[in-house]
């Protein structure tokens, strides 16, 4: 499967059906990015299996999507079977040889395989608002939302640290205004009740701490192959805007985190991105744009990005111009937009003499596809009707005391199970909600000319205690803050069983998805 320094992909064949060549990825070309489409049905999870398993021989970790739950297969041992056989036979793969792979399995909800989490400052208002389908007008708010969080010291980790963020600035939004801009209570109470939406979809378990480390996903094992992680999504994909989005999180950290390497003789990650359309659908153009940008330059961080989908028009012309190995299985041509498919999907090949592109193109059989990659000094190969070879794993899903079995040895097990809760901008909130509430009491028990104002702290926003109480001025204490989820006494005992947040008094980083404006 690897042959100096290249991955074979398949066989391709002569116009008589008989053998022409084989067909191989070069290994240095594999950050240079690819694309692999075609039916439902037509071979595409056993494609993104394949070039899986050979960079994974070749020392490339692997990150990819297991969308229908098939893909977990790749972590045990094939089994002979007889179209296999007869596939490996017909494009003379000989020998044919099973074997398992080093598999980490994730998943979001920590059902199939380690928690997934991030914080919401490593996601940042533009993300988050994507995830929302916030309008204008809500991002807007939520941009407020993350400065004042960094100028104040108030770390955003999890739905509840945003939340309580909001409520304080609904509850201030005329103060609040007239430094930061204006602030809606409308948009305020829409984006409260999309994070009430988000939270009864699950996304309170994407959100949180112990975030991943990008080092657990590029690890390698002691004989040398890349560890293939791979994402449990067949629940994730019943949100998928929250699949979406996460991914595209995920490729803005590898951007930010790893350094420039030019261009090494092989990869030193490849990132599969499956079900693509999802990532495009309804995105807003500076999302697009972000999102070439990333694509053309994370190819010096040595990161190969595959984008796996139906139709060759889900990728706009602009992330489609960068992708270099492409691997098109059949499309059926039907409707005038599947007729447009197919000629966009012959255009971006180089032409073969030997046959009409968009022809073929719809007569491939099930594991056939027209496969073209750069060679020599990064130039497309011309297009061949391909044999896609059979997988060295499994085809097909491990059972769940299979799954478990993998986790249970997994060099992550432990790392990311259980969740941590450190103080955050909700614990912060509440205990200056609580000491606002015990200045009150106390100013009200004594004289008017008694009280003092407090002064001279770094936090001059208002309902932080920083200001002359209500009291001081009218003789009434102020109505108690309502954006505590629960009581005070519980939110004191939590704080002090909490370590003190370390990212206090230093402005927050976010990736650079994460920290855009419209």
């Amino acid at each position: 499967m690897l042959q100096d320094g290249k991955l074979y992909i398949g066989t391709s064949r002569k116009p008589d059906d008989s053998i022409n060549k084989p067909e191989y990825l070069d290994l240095k070309f594999g950050n240079r990015h690819g694309l692999v489409t075609g039916a439902t049905g037509a071979g595409k999870t056993i494609t993104l299996q394949i070039l899986a398993e050979g960079f994974s021989n070749a020392g490339v970790p692997v990150f990819c999507a297991d969308v229908k739950g098939d893909l977990s297969g790749i972590g045990a041992v094939g089994e002979a079977k007889d179209f296999l056989l007869k596939r490996a036979q017909e494009i003379g793969l000989e020998p044919y040889d099973f074997q398992e792979f080093p598999v980490i399995f994730w998943d979001l909800y920590g059902e199939k395989g380690h928690r997934v989490r991030t914080t919401m400052t490593e996601m940042g208002p533009l993300l988050l608002s994507r995830l929302m389908n916030a309008s204008d007008a809500q991002e807007g708010v939520l941009n407020i939302a993350f400065k004042i969080a960094d100028q104040g010291g108030l770390p955003l980790l999890d739905l509840k640290d945003l939340q309580a963020l909001l409520n304080y600035m609904g509850e201030n939004a005329t103060e609040l205004s007239n430094k930061f801009g204006f602030i809606s209570k409308a948009s305020v109470g829409s984006i409260q009740r999309e994070l009430l939406i988000l939270e009864q979809q699950g996304a309170e378990h994407f959100f949180g701490e112990p975030a991943l480390k990008i080092s657990d996903i590029m690890r390698t094992t002691n004989d040398g192959r890349g560890a293939i992680s791979v994402l449990a999504a067949d629940k994730l994909m019943m949100n998928p805007r929250l699949y979406g989005t996460f991914l595209l999180w995920l490729l803005s950290e590898l951007f930010e985190e790893l350094p420039e390497v030019g261009d090494p003789e092989k990869p030193k990650l490849v990132f599969f991105f499956d079900e693509a359309h999802l990532l495009f659908n309804d995105a807003p153009k500076v999302l697009i744009e972000r999102v070439e940008q990333v694509v053309r330059l994370i190819r010096s961080k040595g990161v190969g990005v595959y984008f796996v989908t139906q139709n060759p028009l889900d990728v706009p012309e602009t992330v489609l111009a960068q992708l270099g190995n492409r691997v098109q299985h059949a499309l059926r041509a039907y409707t005038p937009r599947e007729q447009k498919a197919v000629k966009t999907a012959a255009d971006t090949f180089r032409p073969n003499p030997d046959f009409d592109c968009a022809t073929v193109i719809t007569q491939l059989g099930t594991g056939e596809a027209l496969i073209s990659t750069l060679e020599g000094k990064g130039i497309p190969s011309m297009v061949e009707r391909t044999l896609v070879r059979p997988p060295a794993s499994r085809v097909g899903p491990l059972t769940d005391a299979e799954r478990a079995a993998v986790m249970k040895v997994s060099p992550v097990a432990g790392l990311y199970d259980e969740d941590s809760d450190r103080e955050s901008a909700y614990e912060m909130l509440a205990a200056r909600a609580k000491k606002l509430e015990e200045a009150q009491q106390q100013a009200d028990q004594q004289a008017p000319e008694s009280e003092e104002q407090n002064g001279g702290s770094r936090w001059t926003l208002p309902g932080f205690g920083d200001e002359p109480t209500q009291a001081s001025t009218t003789g009434k204490p102020k109505a108690r803050s309502g954006y505590q989820r629960e009581s005070v006494v519980e939110a004191a005992m939590k704080s002090a069983a909490r370590s003190v947040a370390t990212s206090l008094g230093r402005a927050i980083v976010r990736g650079i998805l994460g920290s855009l404006r419209r």
